[in-house]
């Protein structure tokens, strides 16, 4: 199985990429929506979530760990792969990637929780890779409860995206990193107040392609993945408007299982 981790439902967009790019694997999610959001925790705090959580998704049967939370894949990537024998996939290097491919002028934008922006992470890898890009960086901390409340298409959204994204259209960026998973559900909010003509990069897409290229060239670890089209989905605590946001993000309908770490 390819177990997947976030801090909540943002990482039912990955999930929903790798079901489109990897149709018939099957897939076991984890969203820890007990201790969202991870943004706003420390790093320390945020390895050992991950860890737990890495854990559990071994325990379940994961023979692949995909980190769907910007936050963990920041801070925690080290120390998971120093802990677990098996491939783990973080969602930040796949977005630094394609944004270099996409960008025409090499001036880039990042949007992502305080945890994600202050670690430096997007401008790092960026640089290591094109050293004369401009990268301009902008937390958000209020789209992820945003996002879990469900509020997708309220008024009050919009403004506060608008009020995000204004530093960033002022430098004239022409590429713009989600650089959390749960930013894809606003991506046509993102996209109107920012310019039709910046180019919206989706780290959830581009893990998901990622992946596939992966497994291709690896088949000893490809034939370890069970393909009978199963997906499981568990829960540290679950909330109505969990649920239908949930579905509507996975397009079928799910069940979701409660447990505690």
């Amino acid at each position: 199985m390819i177990g997947i981790f976030d801090s909540g439902i943002g990482g039912l967009t990955v999930v929903r990429a790798i079901m489109d790019e990897l149709p018939g694997y099957d897939i076991i999610y984890f969203g820890d929506t007990a201790r969202t959001p991870y943004g706003t925790k420390s790093s320390k705090t945020v390895i050992e979530y991950s860890l737990q959580n890495t854990e559990f998704l071994i325990r379940q049967g994961a023979k692949m760990i995909v980190m769907a939370c910007n936050t963990a894949s920041s801070v925690a990537t080290d120390a998971l792969k120093q802990n677990f024998n098996l491939p783990i996939f973080e969602v930040i290097t796949p977005a630094v990637q394609r944004s270099l491919k996409e960008t025409k002028k090499s001036v880039i934008g990042v949007i992502g929780t305080r945890a994600t922006i202050s670690s430096g992470i997007y401008e790092k890898k960026i640089k290591e890779q094109s050293p004369d890009a401009r990268v301009y960086s902008a937390a958000c901390p209020l789209l992820v409860p945003l996002v879990e409340e469900g509020w997708l298409t309220k008024p009050e959204t919009r403004m506060i995206v608008k009020k995000y994204l204004h530093p960033l259209k002022t430098r004239q960026i022409d590429t713009l990193i989600l650089g959390c998973t749960h930013y894809p559900l606003l991506k046509q909010i993102i996209q109107h107040k920012i310019g039709q003509r910046v180019r919206i990069i989706s780290s959830s897409t581009a893990v998901a392609e990622q992946i596939r290229g992966f497994l291709s060239s690896s088949s000893e670890i490809d034939q370890q993945l069970s393909k009978t089209g199963l997906s499981e989905f568990f829960v540290s605590d679950i909330t109505p408007q969990f649920e239908k946001t949930a579905k509507s993000v996975i397009r079928q309908p799910i069940h979701l299982n409660h447990v505690g770490l």
